[in-house]
């Protein structure tokens, strides 16, 4: 088992869980984060910090992989991130929105650290 990001952090992005990651496991995309799953110790500490929820164990709301997939293969091209930044101002009108992958998904990476 490994923790993945789901769509629910796209245009939310609001890195609470980066500053608890005892592992900097988290890669950053111009808008939303992802698990490198080879790097996550499966700990757990970053789950319940996400405002939105959108962090959970590849085992749950993943039945396809695609999430998996989708973690897995961005983190290995976008930026390590390992301190919180502020997030989108207008995060708030997505919060609860969903289906954003097909809406608002960026490959374009973020900044990192």
């Amino acid at each position: 088992m490994t923790y993945i990001v789901l769509d629910a952090c796209i245009r939310c992005k609001y890195m609470d869980c980066v500053e608890v990651c005892p592992v900097d496991c988290f890669y950053e995309g111009e808008n939303m984060l992802v698990i490198h799953p080879d790097e996550c110790i499966d700990c757990g500490v970053c789950e319940p910090e996400c405002p939105v929820e959108a962090i959970k164990p590849d085992t749950e709301d993943d039945p396809d992989g695609k999430w998996l997939k989708l973690n897995s293969e961005f983190s290995k091209t976008w930026p390590n991130i390992t301190r919180m930044k502020e997030p989108p101002a207008d995060r708030e009108e997505f919060a609860q929105e969903t289906g954003k992958l097909e809406k608002y998904f960026s490959p374009a990476p973020g900044t990192g650290d």
